[in-house]
């Protein structure tokens, strides 16, 4: 085994190194895309339903 060997070995395992954290940074954007959608969903849901109360009184003592 020679040094361009070696050295091709070594730019193998960094590419696929690479491309697996590529696949990865995928996997997780696309679960936080579908677990954001689903919050938005529901909070919408929350609105229609009028769960949120926005004439609430403050907490404030007035003097």
């Amino acid at each position: 085994m020679n040094v361009d060997d070696v050295v091709a070995e070594k730019i193998a395992v960094a590419a696929a190194r690479a491309e697996a954290a590529k696949r990865r940074r995928a996997a997780f954007k696309a679960a936080r895309q579908r677990g954001l959608a689903a919050r938005h969903a529901q909070k919408l849901r929350n609105l229609s339903r009028g769960d949120i109360d926005t004439t609430a009184e403050t907490t404030e003592e007035t003097p």
